[in-house]
């Protein structure tokens, strides 16, 4: 009888033995089979601590482009700002390139003033102390500066002139001065020694006029009125400008 139950026995205590252990390590791999143990469902835990930040994730990509936008409206204009400083100077720039050559322009004109006049053969000349000796025979006078019936020059362009006279001296001693505006400038002297042929006394000088000055030969003493013409020899009266004081005037020099 015992060798019965040994026989059947030990095989099941070696079956529940081996039960035992695959449970054991089912429960320590916490792999029950919810055959062997269904419950009730637990109670919700506490929420957990937030956890720390994540890092950063990848840029994007560009999105596409959009459609422009409608033109806004003007904006109203701003207040005006203050002067700034001056800047330095610039550096100096390169030559520019050569123009092209004008078109000729007008020759510049002198202005021009010029006379010459003698005695007429056989005139009779004032004896009056300071009266202007009348050359009236006009030799040039393009201009009309000189007039033939005063013996008088008048200034229409102003500058510096050269006035020169030449007197043929006879019969008598001659003394004459030129006169600028009635002041004697030059004055000019021949003794006449009742020689058998005439003599002669030439004398000139230069003077600065403006417009309206005038200038004339004026005799310096009656009884010294020598002068002479005649178809041989001439007694003369002659002026010209030798440069203007007009602005950019052309210069005779």
């Amino acid at each position: 009888m015992p060798s019965v139950l040994n026989y059947w026995l030990l095989p099941l205590l070696h079956s529940l033995l081996i039960l035992q252990v695959h449970i054991s390590n089912q429960l320590e791999d916490n792999k029950i089979p919810p055959s062997l143990c269904t419950g009730h469902p637990g109670t919700p835990g506490t929420p957990g601590v937030h956890g720390s930040p994540g890092q950063p994730g990848r840029d994007g990509r560009d999105g596409r482009d959009a459609a422009p936008g409608e033109k806004g409206e003007r904006g109203d204009r701003g207040d005006r700002g203050e002067t700034g400083m001056r800047g330095l100077t610039g550096d100096k720039g390169d030559p520019g390139e050569k123009g092209e050559r004008g078109q000729p322009g007008e020759c510049a004109v002198a202005p021009k003033s010029a006379f010459s006049a003698k005695l007429s053969e056989g005139r009779t000349l004032p004896l009056t102390v300071g009266d202007a000796v009348s050359f009236d025979k006009i030799l040039l006078n393009e201009q009309g500066d000189y007039n033939p019936e005063t013996g008088r020059f008048t200034c229409r362009v102003p500058g510096v002139y050269y006035f020169a006279v030449h007197a043929t001296v006879y019969r008598a001693s001659l003394q004459f001065d030129l006169i600028k505006n009635g002041h004697a400038v030059a004055s000019y002297f021949q003794f006449y020694g009742n020689w058998p042929k005439p003599a002669s006394l030439s004398g000139g000088s230069l003077l600065h006029l403006i417009p309206g000055d005038q200038v004339w030969v004026q005799m310096a003493l009656s009884e010294y009125n020598g002068f002479y013409s005649s178809t041989k020899t001439d007694s003369t009266f002659t002026g010209f400008l030798v440069y203007s004081d007009w602005k950019n005037s052309a210069v005779f020099a």
